[in-house]
């Protein structure tokens, strides 16, 4: 197994601890009915709901209509409205097949009466057979790098208004520590290939069910950056139009989130004002756990 890694210790439960107890309690969708679930949002004071929060919830919501042998091991999600983070979601589960050693659903979430966001999602008993995975990049380990609300703070002062109020506020149940950091609003020309590492901002539970919803959490996190960066464009720009299209992952293994993960990334493409995004996900022992797609809509206009 590739481990170029020391071991690393378990986060505290420092000041972000409460964001991460609020994450809990979105990912536990209450059951209204047979295979329908509600979730309610975390507003921080955006205009729409996070996109990792709706394929989380949905992907929480379509667990619990399966057998306990049986994990997540793909989703394929469209996002087809925005989600309106004062309102609660609805998430209706479809149980389309269940067999042998495989389990299918098909989860549309609702609200206001109207599909935002619908997935399928395949799981499966644990096998063994073959076996073979890409090796952890070499870049620099989490140790030393500065988290993105450091970086925030340091760039404080010459962040504009909302978004100085918006992301000073915001929750950060998730610690991201980029090893190529770059400014969002003063970005300069780069290959479109960034590393960030990120775990729990304080302990989580280890069950393997919410250890996948929690990686699906963070999984919509800086990945649509990555086709901006040859373009130079900040997120500021008022010309700018930009969110996901759609998400897809496969599991290949159960993460634990109290441990730092790579995410590496890249974007091979972009066209048509829109922008393909890729990921590759490593624990810090250097197992591949995760692989993650993502389409979003880039399209600028003079």
């Amino acid at each position: 197994m590739n481990n170029p890694l020391p071991p690393a210790a378990a986060p505290d439960a420092g000041p972000d601890a409460a964001a991460v107890e609020r994450l809990l309690a979105l990912l536990d969708v209450e059951a209204l009915e047979v295979d329908l679930f509600r979730g309610i949002s975390n507003d921080p004071g955006w205009t729409r709901v996070y996109g990792g929060q709706v394929v989380a919830q949905a992907l929480m919501a379509a667990s619990r209509t399966v057998r306990a042998d049986r994990l997540a091991h793909s989703l394929h999600a469209y996002f087809l409205r925005p989600g309106d983070p004062a309102a609660p979601i609805v998430y209706r589960v479809e149980r389309d097949r269940d067999g042998t050693s495989f389990a299918t659903r098909r989860v549309i979430a609702i609200q206001h009466g109207r599909p935002i966001f619908n997935m399928a999602a395949s799981f499966a008993i644990a096998e063994t057979g073959f076996d073979h995975a890409a090796a952890l990049p070499k870049v620099a380990g989490p140790d030393g790098l500065r988290s993105e609300r450091e970086l925030f703070e340091r760039r404080a002062a010459t962040t504009p208004e909302p978004f100085r109020t918006l992301w000073g506020n915001r929750d950060r149940p998730i610690e991201f520590r980029p090893v190529e950091p770059m400014d969002p609003f003063k970005p300069k020309k780069a290959k479109p290939v960034q590393h960030n590492w990120f775990r729990a901002a304080s302990p989580v539970p280890g069950d393997p069910v919410l250890a996948r919803c929690l990686l699906a959490f963070a999984s919509d996190m800086t990945l649509l950056d990555t086709c901006l960066m040859p373009h130079a464009i900040s997120w500021a720009d008022p010309k700018l139009q930009v969110a996901s299209i759609d998400h897809a992952m496969w599991f290949h293994a159960t993460p634990d989130l109290n441990d730092w993960h790579l995410f590496a990334q890249d974007s091979p493409r972009a066209s048509g004002g829109r922008g393909m995004n890729r990921g590759l996900i490593f624990a810090h022992d250097g197992r591949m756990v995760a692989t993650v797609m993502q389409e979003g809509l880039i399209r600028y206009r003079e």
